[in-house]
């Protein structure tokens, strides 16, 4: 997900062959697509499609119509207007923060963090003396490891006595992580690495043995053990001894999980409980498995129980997130020496108006995140289910992370218009202090009025909207205008910091996100109303919120912009195809757009408790009738668009992009560009280099700059 270069079509441009440098500058810009029909029948529906010959990578003609088509956008997106200026802000906004941190951990004394520190290119795992003292010790140092910037840590893991820490390492963007073991206070890497823990379609976990002698680890079939097909499946957990080879690594538990099972696993903080969290897919069912003392597996919770999270507490407790017959969440506790749901207890139950979106046992006091539509609030229970108050975090913001470090609460928060800061909140005082892990950064939102509003959907629904824009921006119509959003697998939109908005506002700008149905702003109630055969309601919510913002006067179609990524780019080719005179411009990352083949894909699987599956008759109608691909229309005059996607994703395969323009190109009767740009280096976006980031950012900025006629203003004493 990394590279060098100052953008991503010079690198891509470099890296290309001759033939297909040669290709770009031909006349034909972007090059001609064989059309070479295909049809399928699904219960009784033939579906004929063209393009399908472009799902084949290995095929040498494809990965040249690919690089012609991402050095034909290189060479219009590198000729636009304003592109130097937008890329000197963007190396300004994003290259002038200051250190960051994010993923803190204490174990045994110890403070683990992950620290993003510009202009390195990714971040590094570092300890810190305290809160209070940001001088960091590199542990894990990925720039130095790999100086072309294309390693990233997935995750890490310390030992139960701090003293090492198991590091998850992949390249490319690629989530293929190999696990590695190095010494906490030297940096040393000890013992082999062992491989096939950690994949871009169930992720990956690892989890020390008490006395820190090894670790349970999950692990992904190898070599001849299962089919090629399903090498990426199958999910199982061992136990590794250290110093021992990998062959010798013993099963621990996970014959007969599903196939599509991801798997994350966690210890109690003796070490003496370790927790097996166990996903069926991505559509939010999940299984809980206990190793305790006696050294059997117990399974405290199947899919059928709707548990969604779980926390070790004090007292050999175990805290459970569940949603059956509670929509918002409710608070249960169980003991793990008898770990049976039916005598779990309810501890925080219920409530009408919020959503439990995570909770954090510290001490004797259980701390509760709850949400209402994005922003959070965190509340104090004592182990019992007492109220005992709240935590005055920030107003209309976002709490991401919650950990207890010495006996107080820790918790990491933003919004819309302030960087992330970490703050501690002492539970024997009540007193709440901000901590020296704060993030300054150059995009300065003082100007900057967040509206909250909602928009009302095709059906009636209420679907919150959130506005940014510099304070007395003329409501005229004529403001060029970038709605974002994602509305899928019960994910929330909630307040966050970005340098990126604060370019888009500072040249007259309105920035607007809509949380649609499919998210988890008001709960699984919200989410299952734009999930499976639900899923239309998230594109008509989407366009409620656009037609709002034009109906308000803030923007027109002619000024209103559109992006998003993954399932939001899936979102983005719903809309596009069902709405193409709405929206001026079009941006979509990494997007989804034949959902009739995407299950074909290995993390397309995974994707089918969300989406669901066309060997189901009810499920391939809903499929078939909003796939973006089978939608687009000849003859139809279609907005700009920009495609954006990794050669290296394993989380959606680039043949759904490919696809999607040819089908495009083809069809558009406009003189409108469609564009697919190809990073050689990058996956999903997860791991994406400093200059990565910037030189994509480049592009994208540069292009709806174009598109909605913008242009840019140098900012007073600014060196642009």
């Amino acid at each position: 997900m990394k590279y060098l270069s100052s953008t991503v079509a010079s690198l891509l441009l470099a890296c290309m062959a001759p033939a297909a440098l040669a290709a770009a500058g031909a006349a034909q810009c972007p090059p001609p697509t064989s059309k070479k029909p295909v049809t399928s029948t699904f219960f009784g529906v033939k579906v004929t499609e063209d393009y399908r010959w472009l799902e084949n990578w290995a095929d040498p003609a494809v990965r040249a119509w690919s690089e012609a088509q991402t050095a034909c956008a290189a060479k219009f997106l590198d000729a636009l207007p304003y592109r130097a200026e937008i890329q000197g802000r963007l190396a300004d906004l994003l290259g002038g923060a200051s250190p960051s941190y994010f993923d803190l951990r204490e174990v045994h004394g110890v403070l683990f963090a992950m620290k993003r520190q510009p202009p390195k290119q990714q971040p590094l795992l570092v300890t810190l003396k305290s809160l209070d003292d940001p001088a960091a010790k590199s542990v894990v140092d990925p720039n130095a490891i790999d100086p072309r910037g294309i390693t990233a840590i997935d995750w890490y893991v310390p030992s139960p006595d701090a003293k090492l820490v198991a590091v998850s390492l992949s390249m490319g963007g690629s989530e293929d992580g190999t696990v590695h073991v190095y010494d906490a206070a030297t940096g040393k890497e000890l013992y082999e690495p062992i491989t096939r823990v950690n994949e871009g379609t169930a992720g990956g976990g690892l989890a020390w043995n008490k006395d820190g002698s090894g670790f349970y680890y999950t692990r992904y079939p190898r070599g001849k053990e299962r089919p090629p097909q399903d090498l990426n499946f199958y999910q199982e957990v061992y136990f590794h001894k250290l110093g021992t080879p990998t062959e010798k690594d013993a099963y621990a538990v996970g014959k007969g999980w599903s196939r599509i099972a991801e798997t994350t696993l966690k210890s109690s903080e003796d070490g003496r409980y370790l927790l097996a969290t166990v996903a069926n897919g991505d559509g939010g069912q999940f299984a809980f498995y206990l190793l305790g003392p006696s050294g059997g597996w117990k399974q405290v919770a199947a899919f059928a129980d709707k548990i969604t999270a779980a926390e070790f507490g004090p007292h050999d407790t175990l805290y459970l997130l569940s949603l059956k017959g509670a929509p918002m969440g409710q608070v249960l506790s169980l003991s793990c020496a008898e770990p049976v749901l039916a005598q779990a207890k309810v501890v925080v139950p219920e409530s009408k108006a919020a959503v439990v979106e995570s909770f954090t046992p510290v001490g004797e006091r259980l701390f509760v995140n709850e949400m209402v539509g994005g922003p959070s609030t965190i509340r104090v229970y004592n182990l019992e289910g007492k109220t005992l108050g709240e935590v005055a975090a920030p107003p209309v913001s976002a709490v991401g992370e919650m950990l207890a470090v010495g006996g107080d609460l820790c918790f990491r928060d933003q919004s819309y218009v302030t960087p992330p800061t970490w703050y501690r909140y002492a539970p024997a005082t009540g007193k709440l202090t901000e901590t020296a892990l704060r993030e300054t950064s150059p995009a300065d939102f003082s100007d900057t009025e967040v509206i909250r509003t909602d928009a009302v959907s095709k059906d009636g629904t209420r679907v919150p909207l959130t506005i940014l824009m510099r304070k007395g921006t003329r409501l005229n119509g004529q403001n060029p205008t970038l709605l974002t959003g994602y509305g899928g697998f019960g994910i929330a939109m909630t307040p966050r910091f970005s340098p990126l908005t604060r370019l888009w506002i500072e040249q007259g700008g309105v920035w607007a996100e809509a949380s649609m149905r499919g998210g988890g702003e008001f709960g699984e109630a919200w989410h299952q109303a734009g999930m499976l055969t639900k899923k239309q309601n998230v594109f008509d919510d989407f366009a409620a919120c656009a037609e709002a913002l034009i109906a308000r006067k803030y923007t027109s179609s002619r000024k209103l912009a559109i992006e998003g990524g993954s399932n939001g780019g899936l979102l983005m080719g719903a809309e596009l195809t069902q709405h193409p005179s709405l929206f001026k411009a079009v941006v979509s990352f990494v997007g989804i757009y034949d959902m009739l083949r995407v299950e074909l894909s290995p993390n397309g699987s995974f994707n089918v408790t969300e989406f669901g599956t066309v060997k189901n008759e009810a499920d391939f109608k809903a499929l078939y009738a909003y796939s973006p691909y089978y939608r687009v229309k000849d003859g139809t005059a279609y907005p700009a668009c920009l495609f954006l996607t990794g050669a290296n994703d394993p989380r959606v395969d680039p043949m759904q992009s490919r696809k999607m323009v040819a089908r495009l190109q083809a069809a558009n009767a406009a003189k409108t560009p469609i564009l697919l740009r190809t990073s050689s280096r990058s996956g999903h976006g997860i791991d994406l280099s400093l200059t990565q980031r910037i030189g994509q950012e480049t592009d994208v900025y540069a292009f709806l700059f174009h598109a909605l006629g913008m242009t840019y203003q140098p900012l007073p004493g600014a060196k642009n």
